[in-house]
């Protein structure tokens, strides 16, 4: 999910990486996943952004 949220690469795209790491998943899952964690990871990570990034 980081990889999509830094760089906007498409959920297909997460799927096939996730692939080649023996994990098998659809990309409505990938999907819903950033939109559950995506809030909770950018709270999370302000705090490390620097004035002007975010």
């Amino acid at each position: 999910m980081r990889w999509y949220c830094k760089y906007g690469i498409s959920y297909p795209d997460l799927k096939e990486m996730m692939e080649e790491r023996g994990i098998e998943i659809d990309h409505s899952t990938l999907y819903r996943w950033v939109i559950q964690y995506a809030p909770e990871l950018e709270k999370r990570l302000r705090w490390y952004w620097k004035p002007g990034l975010g």
